[in-house]
């Protein structure tokens, strides 16, 4: 930097295109904005599956134990999962001599329309209370 003697020290001088790196910044930042949404959107679908895939867990439990004590393993399945999962649940129950096996199925929700995850399906089996 020049040294001023007016003023006793450094002087600075102003940058003519300073102006418009502001500008530019924020053309940037919003050509990056729909990254951070694609990416923020996968990272809640990747949550809904996990918590529909641990929902499927809870009904079989549920409904394996129901089951294994001569109850409905359907009714204990659907009220075992969260009540937004609980319509499209679907448990089925197969007995086996000693034990029952108990199957839950949900369907994975999804939060970008048009595209289907499928469903989450776990198993369970409990031994038959005589």
């Amino acid at each position: 930097m020049p040294y001023d003697n007016r003023r006793g020290g450094l002087r600075r001088r102003r940058d003519p295109g300073r102006g418009r790196d502001r500008g530019q910044v924020a053309i940037e930042y919003l050509g990056f904005l729909p990254i951070l949404v694609i990416v923020a959107l996968a990272g809640v679908q990747l949550g809904l599956i996990a918590y529909t895939a641990q929902q499927a867990g809870t009904a079989a439990r549920a409904g394996a134990r129901s089951a294994s004590l001569g109850q409905s393993a359907q009714g204990a399945c659907t009220v075992a999962v969260s009540g937004w999962l609980a319509g499209d649940t679907a448990c089925g129950a197969a007995e086996g001599g000693e034990e029952v096996t108990v199957t839950a199925t949900i369907g994975i929700p999804s939060i970008v329309p048009g595209w289907d995850f499928g469903q989450a399906r776990k198993t369970a089996t409990m031994p038959m209370d005589h």
